[in-house]
């Protein structure tokens, strides 16, 4: 593979992986702030927020290497009609302008809650649609492998499954931070954050349920497909079959081994440093897993016609 296929797994794991934090970050911001208030949820979620900024502007740059010359991207917008590249890049930009504006907003206490919850939910509704758009992107009738249902679903997988751990991690940074600023303001922060990674490790282990479920059949799928699809499977559990089985393994490990004790250890008061060793081992994991898992994507590939 070449740089810009590196940049194209980048790119497309990074967006999803900040639409799917938006959502969970909001989320828990909506629960905080209706527990305790709108001072602890700000406290909660603030420098979250600030992580999924540089999240985005990191994928906005690898998207610059897959352009080759980044001159050309303005034209890239111009067949929005026709094509969903050019869909892809407008969805991008405006997600990552709405995001810009939140971030802003939340961060200088600009406007009532009210309006910046609205922003916040035309962001997160903008963010869900552009993976959608990144799924239509590689859905071409002369990419078998691609032009499945499995390709949506494994791109709003990843979405949810890596923004929830990622999230994860920023919760727990952020109440490192804030015990270290203030040791008696942060118990409070504690609670939320063991409440929250609760919530977290619950869903990791329910995503994975659904990866495990849709890989199989994916791959299923292909095997009695046409020849192009055919060769695709045989591609990924042959000469792939060790980055395929290690792609699984380590997933099953972060998302499922590591989130059940996540849930088990946020049970407990007291336990936030074993909290934070988890919540980073689990997101290092399936991040890795999933870049496997898109490398793949991309290396299996086989094109039908011209």
């Amino acid at each position: 593979m070449n740089i810009r296929e590196w940049a194209l797994i980048a790119f497309t794991i990074l967006t999803q992986m900040s639409v799917g934090s938006l959502l969970v970050l909001w989320l828990a911001h909506y629960y905080v702030n209706r527990k305790v208030g709108m001072k602890e949820a700000d406290r909660l979620s603030d420098y979250a927020l600030l992580s999924l900024v540089v999240m985005f502007g990191l994928a906005m740059v690898a998207s610059l290497f897959h352009l080759g010359n980044p001159l050309n991207a303005p034209r890239a917008v111009t067949h929005l009609a026709t094509s969903w590249l050019s869909r892809e890049i407008l969805g991008s930009v405006i997600f990552g302008f709405l995001v810009l504006v939140l971030g802003v907003m939340q961060w200088r206490k600009i406007g009532s809650f009210s309006l910046r919850n609205v922003i916040a939910w035309i962001a997160i509704i903008a963010g869900l649609a552009l993976v959608f758009i990144e799924s239509r992107v590689y859905m071409l009738p002369t990419e078998p492998s691609w032009n499945t249902l499995a390709t949506p679903v494994t791109f709003y997988t990843t979405a949810l499954l890596l923004g929830s751990l990622a999230m994860g991690v920023a919760f727990v940074a952020n109440y490192a931070y804030l015990q270290k600023k203030d040791p008696q303001s942060s118990k409070v922060q504690a609670e939320l954050v063991r409440d929250s990674l609760r919530g977290i490790a619950v869903a990791s282990v329910v995503l994975l349920g659904i990866e495990f479920v849709a890989i199989p059949i994916y791959v299923a799928y292909l095997s009695v497909g046409n020849a192009a699809s055919l060769t695709s499977a045989t591609l990924m559990i042959g000469p792939f079959g060790v980055v395929f089985a290690l792609r699984l393994i380590l997933a099953f490990i972060g998302a499922g081994i590591f989130g059940l004790f996540l849930y088990q250890s946020a049970r407990s008061v007291g336990e936030e440093k074993t909290l934070g060793y988890l919540a980073y081992s689990a997101f290092v994991l399936v991040l890795v897993a999933e870049i496997l898992g898109r490398f793949l994507f991309y290396a299996t590939q086989v094109r039908v016609g011209i």
